[in-house]
């Protein structure tokens, strides 16, 4: 079978067809999406070896019976279910985790995939493939109001308006907050505007007043900027991961007693919700699709600037 691995170059390579393990099943896939993660594994991140691909919808091709046939997304990490954290209910945090195209298991972006039973979530009917496969991300947007409670009369600022920053900002802007958006692209400002979403350049937003700050860059900058927009005992939600170590000013963290909480995999379920509500706009985030064997121009394409969802089909 085909598949688009990286072992310190993209390739489209000829594979063997996996044989899914007693407790997997065998997905073949409609619809794959490229995520910022992906770009940065080839940078290094993780030291990433094997099938790249984490978000996608497919259908189950072998497995236990009840989910033959079905159309399904799912959930990332693959966990052990009996270390402390599993048994606590803390399963993205599990001792012994591997992640779906990521770190130790082989991703998506392939004729064929395994993927654990309990990882599985049924797509609705209602819900066509170009809006399933974007449930990843749309539920780790989900996380942030997971992990920390924003009140309706908090002053939200997020930054990073790319693939991500978008979903979080129409997940956040349900709660009835005040938000602003930064962007810095005109683009990104009209397609806030259509969604009813404030944007705002950064030298158009004061500093030290926000009560919560989301971070969705993806880079050292973004985090800077975060500390500067956030008010004392206020809040930084860190949606990014970093290829590298990058450097900040911690002491600025200790003397304005600022929070920082860590976003990372979240509900699926919540997600799927959400879709079905059709109250989350996703078609106007894809940017372009490519055949499966064109997936080192799709890699370049998505690495652009500027540049939102870039999907790939089998």
């Amino acid at each position: 079978m085909r598949a688009v691995i990286f072992d310190g170059e993209l390739r489209v390579a000829e594979l063997e067809r996996p044989t899914p393990a007693a407790n997997e099943v065998l997905i073949r896939p409609r619809l794959m999406g490229i995520c910022n993660t992906d770009l940065e594994l080839m940078q290094g991140y993780k030291g990433f070896r094997g099938t790249l691909g984490h978000e996608f919808v497919g259908d189950v091709e072998t497995g236990p019976r009840e989910w033959v046939g079905r159309r399904v997304v799912g959930s990332i990490n693959i966990t052990c279910g009996a270390c402390d954290m599993c048994v606590r209910g803390l399963r993205s945090h599990c001792r012994n985790r591997r992640t779906l195209g990521i770190m130790n298991y082989d991703g998506v972006f392939a004729d064929a995939f395994r993927l654990p039973v309990r990882n599985l979530y049924a797509v609705p009917d209602a819900i066509p493939d170009e809006v399933a496969v974007f449930t990843e991300p749309l539920a780790a947007a989900c996380q942030i109001l997971e992990v920390m409670h924003i009140n309706p009369s908090d002053r939200v600022v997020l930054i990073g308006a790319g693939k991500l920053g978008l979903l979080a900002a129409q997940v956040i802007n349900r709660t009835g907050v005040e938000l602003t958006v930064i962007v810095r692209r005109e683009r990104q400002a009209r397609l806030l505007s259509e969604l009813g979403i404030r944007s705002a350049e950064r030298h158009e937003v004061p500093d030290n007043m926000a009560d919560v700050v989301v971070d969705c860059t993806g880079n050292a900058a973004g985090f800077a900027a975060a500390l500067d927009l956030v008010r004392p005992r206020g809040t930084i939600v860190l949606k990014s991961t970093y290829r590298g170590l990058p450097e900040t000013d911690l002491t600025r963290i200790a003397v304005d007693e600022i929070r920082v909480v860590g976003s990372r995999c979240g509900p699926f379920d919540a997600a799927l919700r959400l879709m079905l509500q059709s109250t989350i706009e996703v078609n106007t985030l894809i940017e372009k699709q490519f055949p499966l064997t064109q997936a080192v121009a799709a890699f370049s394409y998505a690495a652009q600037p500027g540049v939102l969802k870039v999907l790939l089909t089998p």
